[in-house]
């Protein structure tokens, strides 16, 4: 297979990231930011209250959220890439969230119920007419609300600012049958409207495909993992490229880089200063660090014609691929990313 040197990418690590504390006393109990975790841990690790948010992965795209009943945590893509994890809580039983595909019909900031003796609902996202939505509230560590998801305060926050109304919410799974859903991965088990994505993978001897006309613009993201030696490329949340690509060494740690050019035009790579590695932020690439990757040169010219300024490349040992832990247990398993 012809392999070229990716002189415009990195080897790095898993990204590490940590949200802010909550100090409203109404959501205090469960309500602690998460400390640096890794960002492809199970999200069921994070204990209730904790979350990752690592927007640099993904700066721009559409957005998708992804809600597991049986783990109680809520996934976001941006970009067809996972940007952010946290722990619910959702209906308790009597109340049970329903699951389906939902799109966002309201958007209310500071929200109170009208049925529920007019209760706070911070951040509310309405899901339904009939009262379930994506809010802050207490957090436990297992369904408590009357149907409505739960998220902390800063969480909801976060989420209420990238999100717009008509956007796609997943509610999938069942309290209490963690080991009949799968987890969700790095890469985005659908679009922006809920359409699943297509499962498309290299065929025998295939070292890459390019198709940029399924996506013609838009924010480019690029995932490289080092489990798999697979890199993916997605435009506007589309999955546009995929490639088999090789590292000198399994030695690293995850990071996020983000692309730019210098005032005489020059390509230039930075680190983004992530939560858990703000002191790399606008460090610049190092060229030998860079070459120690290497992926199908046809495929590289490929990449580097479509690149812009912000476009972002998160290298890590998560899988994209159908794996499975040595407890026999699936890791990131996505039939949409499956190769």
């Amino acid at each position: 297979m012809e392999m070229g040197l990716l002189r415009c990418l990195v080897p790095g690590l898993l990204l590490a990231a940590s949200g802010a504390g909550i100090a409203s006393p109404a959501f205090a109990q469960g309500a602690t930011a998460s400390s640096p975790v890794e960002f492809a841990q199970k999200a069921e690790a994070l204990k209730p209250g904790e979350w990752v948010w690592a927007g640099d992965v993904a700066p721009e795209g559409p957005v998708l959220v992804y809600v597991d009943l049986s783990r109680q945590t809520a996934t976001v893509y941006r970009n067809g890439v996972r940007v952010a994890v946290t722990t619910v809580s959702s209906g308790k039983p009597g109340h049970e969230t329903p699951t389906g595909v939902f799109t966002i019909l309201q958007k209310d900031a500071k929200h109170r119920s009208s049925t529920y003796n007019n209760a706070p609902m911070p951040y509310q996202q309405r899901l339904t007419w009939d009262g379930v939505a994506l809010h802050a509230g207490g957090l436990p560590g297992y369904p408590e609300s009357h149907g409505c998801v739960h998220l902390p305060l800063e969480f909801a926050r976060k989420l209420f600012g990238i999100t717009h109304m008509g956007g796609a919410v997943i509610v999938s799974g069942r309290a209490g049958s963690v080991v009949s859903m799968p987890a969700a991965g790095v890469i985005a088990p659908a679009d922006e409207q809920a359409n699943a994505t297509p499962h498309n993978p290299l065929g025998p001897g295939e070292s890459y495909r390019w198709q940029p006309e399924l996506a013609p613009t838009g924010p480019l993201s690029v995932v490289i993992s080092a489990t798999d030696k697979r890199v993916i490329v997605l435009r506007n949340g589309v999955e546009i490229g995929r490639a088999r690509v090789e590292l000198a060494t399994d030695d690293f740690e995850t990071h996020v880089f983000v692309f730019s050019r210098t005032p005489e035009g020059r390509a230039q790579w930075t680190l983004a200063g992530v939560p858990g590695h703000a002191g790399e932020a606008g460090q610049v690439l190092n060229p030998f660090v860079a070459a120690s990757v290497q992926m199908p040169s046809a495929f590289l010219a490929h990449l580097h014609e479509s690149l812009a300024p912000g476009a972002a490349v998160l290298l890590t040992r998560a899988s994209v691929l159908p794996h499975h832990t040595n407890d026999g247990r699936s890791m990131t398993v996505l039939a949409a990313a499956g190769d």
